[in-house]
């Protein structure tokens, strides 16, 4: 089959060099938009054995189409007939998105939609991008907060560690708390799921620990809408922390759903100024009530950060497990030169 990989409207690519190789030994034709790669450190005289042309070429000439975002193919009736496989996550109105593919026949593949299931977890781009996200967000704190994270001891005096709180303990959390660790930060974080207790303790932070959670082991990592007595208990426990805590990050969402507000503007205001909230759950509309989407903002003092692709500004590292799990994906579903029937479960909840 001929595969297009675009040029995405940000900086990571959605196949890299070691990847490409990977196409081309199984039989595939490669083509790749010029200059794809290049904000991932990957330019063009990386790939061997490619193809390079214009994006009109590349639609005209390619069966099957793959980009980061789904954002990036920009008029879809320019796609009549092709196949796509990209993050459609990003699409505000989703009906919206399947009533043009539908208009314009074109079939595609939603990869924020495979199932956290063991056989599809090397194909997971939300869990591979959400390690890396985690990891920036601490690092994206240290750059905004007025301290040092360790506790430091000099002959001018000494400097407390920073205090850290992650709402959230799924695998964007848990890389947040580790790296929060290795920096040498106080860590505490909260996660309804009873599973999430052991993994932070085994990191070295303390698990703000609220009865009665309502768990579902079918949610694939995503945090469940809990009862109002639950979100009660949990604001009582959490809110003494968020309050004299440095850093917060927020990583809660709900599949297919807005994500719950757990700091209240009423939070926000009793922090201390200098203190820096990390929401990565701003795209489903944050976990902070005055997060905004993809912006900066300061309240008394207060810096908000509300960025869900942090992994982007990973480029070259998110680019390599993307690829990769692009490629997995595109290994299970295509034998022999054919799609395997969409009666297949990862199919068929990737499918539009």
């Amino acid at each position: 089959m001929n595969f297009g990989f675009l040029k995405d409207s940000e900086a990571r690519v959605s196949i890299s060099p070691s990847t490409s190789e990977k196409f081309i030994k199984l039989g595939h034709k490669v083509s790749i938009e010029r200059g794809a790669g290049l904000l991932s450190g990957f330019p063009d005289s990386d790939y061997e054995g490619v193809a390079f042309s214009s994006r009109k070429d590349l639609i005209r000439n390619c069966d099957i189409l793959l980009s980061v975002n789904s954002s990036s193919y920009g008029d879809l009736s320019s796609y009549k007939g092709k196949i796509l496989i990209s993050n459609f996550s990003v699409e505000p109105d989703r009906n919206k998105i399947k009533k043009e593919l539908e208009k314009h026949k074109i079939i595609a593949y939603d990869l924020s939609m495979i199932p956290r299931t063991t056989i599809a977890q090397s194909m997971d781009i939300l869990s591979s991008m959400a390690g890396l996200s985690g990891y920036k967000s601490i690092i994206k704190a240290a750059e905004l907060l007025p301290k040092i994270f360790p506790m430091t001891i000099t002959a001018a005096g000494s400097i407390k560690p920073v205090k850290v709180v992650v709402l959230g303990a799924g695998v964007a959390g848990l890389q947040a708390i580790a790296t929060a660790k290795r920096l040498g930060a106080i860590v505490e974080a909260s996660d309804p799921r009873k599973a999430a207790k052991e993994e932070v303790l085994s990191l070295g932070a303390k698990f703000i620990d609220v009865e009665g959670a309502v768990e579902d082991s079918s949610a694939g990592g995503y945090a469940v809408k809990q009862s109002k007595e639950y979100l009660a208990k949990q604001k009582e426990e959490v809110s003494k922390r968020l309050i004299q805590a440095d850093v917060v990050v927020t990583t809660a969402q709900v599949f297919g759903a807005k994500s719950p507000i757990l700091i209240p503007k009423s939070i926000v205001d009793n922090m201390s100024p200098g203190s820096v909230i990390i929401d990565l759950a701003s795209s489903t509309g944050g976990n902070c009530e005055l997060t905004q989407d993809s912006e900066v903002i300061e309240h008394n003092g207060i810096k908000i950060v509300g960025n869900s692709y942090l992994s982007s500004e990973l480029s070259h590292d998110a680019s390599n497990l993307y690829s990769n799990n692009v490629y997995n994906f595109i290994d299970y579903i295509i034998k022999e030169n054919k799609f395997i029937g969409d009666e297949d479960d990862i199919l068929s909840s990737c499918k539009i």
